[in-house]
């Protein structure tokens, strides 16, 4: 899985852009600044907004190359990330020790994915915060007619609300909606696409 990651960053461009997503660029701002943990944060472009923004970023990623490149944006941006090659299940960090985890396009393998949530709510205080978009269930159509909006093509690996409630039953839910929305994000995100968009607060 590392190589396809570090196949797909190779290119000189940044494979979804180097902007931040735009949820998570406009849901972050409303939250206290402090220890965030960016899971899947690939070329940076999420970690590095929320270092602009104040925050202290952990990023992990099993590629290489996303690392690399993640270093030269937090450059060009003058911040700095703490960036960790690393699958989930190899990444041992404290318990209760951010105070944000955002979750943008981390798509884990449907067998996994629930297990990786709920291992990453235990490196979340109480108080804390998730910030969460990724391609819903109903996203199958829209990648069938058009590859380029990018996503995951088996329904098991796409998300329901009724996952994200069971995924993480010890939020209060702040935000929680399957939409339809444009994405314009570099070259693996363009087009019409249905994602859940999540905030909760941990209790």
């Amino acid at each position: 899985m590392a190589q396809k990651w570090n196949d797909r960053y190779q290119h000189p461009e940044f494979a979804y852009g180097k902007a931040p997503n735009v949820f998570f660029e406009k849901s972050l701002p409303h939250f206290e600044a402090g220890h965030i943990l960016m899971p899947a944060d690939g070329e940076g472009r999420n970690g590095v907004f929320a270092a602009t923004v104040g925050w202290q970023v952990t990023s992990f990623d099993q590629s290489s190359v996303g690392q690399r490149k993640a270093l030269q944006l937090a450059a060009e941006h003058n911040v700095s990330l703490d960036y960790i090659v690393s699958d989930l299940e190899d990444l041992h960090l404290e318990p209760e020790s951010f105070d944000a985890i955002g979750l943008i396009y981390a798509h884990f393998d449907a067998d996994k994915k629930s297990r990786y949530h709920r291992k990453l709510n235990e490196y979340l205080r109480p108080g804390g915060i998730v910030i969460f978009e990724a391609f819903s269930k109903r996203h199958l159509e829209f990648v069938t007619r058009n590859p380029q909006v990018g996503g995951p093509r088996g329904l098991d690996d796409l998300f329901s609300e009724e996952e994200i409630i069971l995924d993480f039953p010890n939020f209060e839910i702040l935000t929680l909606r399957d939409e339809i929305i444009r994405l314009n994000e570099g070259m693996f995100h363009i087009g019409e696409g249905a994602v859940i968009r999540f905030v909760g607060r941990k209790k």
